[in-house]
């Protein structure tokens, strides 16, 4: 239950706003005197004051009430309070106003008016604590990571990023297969880099093929090596992927291109650790940590039969899936400043990078502020130096659907007053969208 704290020196006035708050399900505290109610705050967990502007009798300067705001203040940055007093100063009230103060209500005060400023102060308030709280635990679990894990300088902010690196770490050091999903361009070898630097084998190789950018018939060459004259332009003997990552690590990029041959030689290898060079009958034996990427849907290649089943489930013990870009925010920034070359960011060209879609994911942004900082005239870039695409604003009456509200309130942790300012609308009106839509209020 929410608590207010009423400083009041009038008993009357202290009584009748306790009766008021407990009908409607908020509990309150009372103290006659800015000392006592400093006291309390000091013990006292607290969600707001309201506090008279005058203690001594005969006084309606306003003085004492505007000194204890002040410490208030003071001690409590956050803390919303609401002035009350019976001698109105239009000047002090903008004065107090414009220094932090909630609101500034006369005697007598408006009932209704009163309880829907103390709700919606309150929800804030809670919602502000909400928000402070995640983005404490946030920072904290980036420091744990940086500080007990090789990040390979990995530049993010981003709760979804954290937890794709928190479960790379975790599963770093187990020598099984990891397979990294998620649109190009989305940094899935940066993962793979990080895995292999926080693996038993982060001393041994870290080999990379990316098997959708050579022809079919080439992969196998590339992955197991092949004799002089096993092939037309093999003139001598070559070593394969799996050879030069042998004691370490080998990433194996887009492995839905691998042609089904390939496929069945690859889970062989996985299996037994065995493998023939193209144009050889003799085994080789190597020890290989895989992981491999890809942003093809293999379930549906596999109902094609286009990929093997038995090697999905070989190369896929643990799945790690990378968003895109424009589902972690908050990386946009921070990589943003980490591609600039000396260069600072204009608050518009701020606002149109988290405007901007990111289809093409980091590797986009990685290109575009390259461009910007060649082209911008002088040490900020703005929007217009960006060459981004002008967002279009929503339409009045346009309306979030319940994906929309659905992501907006996991991004706010549940918090509705978070959640209803991002998309624009009021708590109401949200609680109506979610009603209609069937989607259940955060506990």
């Amino acid at each position: 239950m929410p608590t207010v704290l009423i400083i009041d020196d009038n008993a009357a006035v202290a009584i009748a706003l306790d009766v008021l708050f407990s009908l409607h399900d908020i509990a309150s505290l009372r103290a006659a005197s800015p000392e006592e109610g400093l006291d309390i705050l000091g013990r006292e967990h607290v969600d707001l004051v309201i506090q008279d502007m005058n203690f001594t009798a005969d006084t309606t300067s306003g003085e004492e009430g505007v000194a204890l705001f002040r410490e208030i203040r003071k001690r409590h940055p956050d803390l919303p309070v609401i002035l009350l007093t019976a001698w109105t100063h239009l000047d002090a009230a903008v004065e107090l106003i414009k220094a932090g103060a909630a609101d500034y209500l006369s005697k007598p005060w408006n009932d209704e008016r009163l309880l829907t400023t103390v709700t919606n102060l309150i929800e804030l308030g809670q919602a502000n604590r909400a928000l402070n709280q995640r983005l404490q635990r946030e920072r904290k679990a980036k420091r744990e990571l940086e500080q007990n894990f090789d990040l390979r300088g990995l530049v993010w902010q981003d709760p979804a990023t954290e937890r794709v690196l928190t479960l790379a770490c975790q599963v770093a050091r187990a020598d099984v297969p990891v397979l990294i999903t998620g649109p190009n361009g989305t940094g899935k070898e940066r993962i793979a880099d990080i895995i292999q630097a926080n693996s038993q084998v982060a001393d041994g190789p870290f080999v990379v093929l990316n098997c959708g950018a050579l022809p079919s018939e080439l992969i196998e060459a590339e992955l197991f090596g092949a004799e002089a004259g096993a092939y037309t332009g093999a003139s001598k003997a070559r070593e394969g992927k799996f050879e030069a990552a042998d004691g370490g690590t080998l990433f194996l990029d887009e492995i839905g291109n691998l042609p089904l041959a390939g496929q069945m030689k690859l889970l062989r290898v996985l299996e037994t650790g065995r493998f023939e060079r193209l144009g050889s009958n003799r085994e080789r034996q190597v020890k290989v940590r895989v992981i491999s990427a890809t942003n093809a849907d293999l379930g549906a290649m596999i109902r094609a039969g286009s990929f093997r089943e038995d090697l999905y489930y070989r190369l896929n013990v643990i799945e790690l899936r990378l968003p895109p870009l424009a589902a972690r925010p908050g990386d946009i920034l921070p990589l943003a400043l980490s591609f600039l070359r000396g260069k600072t960011l204009h608050s518009s060209a701020e606002a149109a990078l988290q405007a901007h879609t990111w289809p093409g994911n980091v590797r986009e942004l990685k290109n575009v502020m390259a461009r910007a900082s060649l082209l911008a005239q002088g040490d900020v870039i703005k929007a217009a130096d960006l060459g981004l695409p002008v967002a279009v604003a929503p339409t009045l009456d346009a309306e979030p659907d319940r994906e929309a509200i659905v992501q907006a309130l996991a991004r706010a942790g549940g918090v509705v007053a978070q959640a209803s300012s991002e998309l624009g609308l009021s708590r109401q009106a949200l609680y109506r969208r979610m009603e209609r839509l069937g989607i259940a209020r955060p506990t």
